[in-house]
């Protein structure tokens, strides 16, 4: 891990609508994310925007197109552009997802499942290993949201992350909403998946919001934090101890001020955590 770890507070996901407002009113948040692909070139304003931001601002990179879960070879040149990022940037924490978004070379622009099986668990393990040592340092990847279970699954959910983060030998980005989403939309009590994660394992927290069609929850990260997502938040860190967190909104772009008034509302949960251990 970096020797500047995220500060155990509320943080927003930078986005390019809100980058020149951060940049000139250094709005009190935190720290940032933003998505890694997008500073994948070699100069430019949007980099040196970024470099400008990590002046000000602890900052997280979140990446969305490694596919750690594909049985294509890793990407060589996106984990040089990665590589290459982090060195300039210094961040704090690096993330991916736990999902596959290319086959047989194609490049699909989505984050797909995976089955939970002892076979994917294996592939896993093994292409994270090797990305840990391609960047020199511990990542974090993060559960997703779903719409379809493969016929073919041999455990939970949270069976299979729990596994992953005990045997990768890297952290877990929990994303609460997206347990929530697929609670609803796999039919499961989502305390039976914060119960089978360990509080240590878990570097970051994710938080948004999702839109419902017939009867379905759709992860849009387009709308406020629901309110049921906040309860399992608040159990969340109840259970975990307080953890990094970050307001995700990538549709629908509000002004900044909609972010900071979200990630105020979790700040002050974690302060409550942090009260209540005390």
């Amino acid at each position: 891990m970096p020797d500047s770890p995220l500060p155990v507070v509320a943080g927003i996901g930078l986005r390019a609508a809100h980058m020149a407002q951060v940049r000139a009113e250094h709005p009190p948040t935190g720290w940032l994310e933003v998505h890694s692909e997008n500073f994948f070139v070699d100069g430019g304003p949007a980099l040196a925007a970024l470099d400008d931001i990590r002046r000000h601002y602890a900052v997280s990179l979140h990446g969305v197109g490694l596919s750690l879960g594909s049985a294509d070879p890793l990407d060589k040149a996106h984990l040089g552009n990665l590589r290459g990022l982090i060195d300039r940037i210094e961040p704090s924490a690096v993330s991916e997802h736990l999902c596959w978004s290319h086959v047989d070379g194609r490049h699909l622009n989505d984050l797909l499942p995976l089955p939970f099986t002892e076979e994917a668990l294996t592939l896993l393990c093994e292409r994270i290993d090797a990305v840990q040592n391609a960047l020199g340092r511990t990542i974090m990847v993060e559960n997703i949201s779903s719409y379809l279970r493969f016929s073919c699954d041999a455990m939970a959910e949270w069976e299979f992350v729990a596994a992953l983060t005990q045997h990768a030998g890297c952290k877990l980005l929990f994303d609460v909403n997206n347990v929530y989403v697929n609670a609803v939309n796999h039919r499961f009590d989502p305390r039976r998946y914060l119960a089978a994660i360990s509080g240590d394992s878990i570097g970051e927290i994710h938080l948004a919001g999702f839109d419902s069609s017939a009867g379905c929850l759709i992860d849009t990260h387009g709308t406020r934090v629901a309110p049921a997502v906040w309860d399992l938040y608040r159990e969340s860190i109840e259970r975990f101890g307080p953890k990094p967190t970050l307001i995700e909104w990538d549709t629908d772009i509000p002004a900044l001020e909609v972010l900071l008034d979200e990630a105020a509302k979790a700040q002050r949960m974690l302060e409550a955590c942090h009260a209540v251990a005390a």
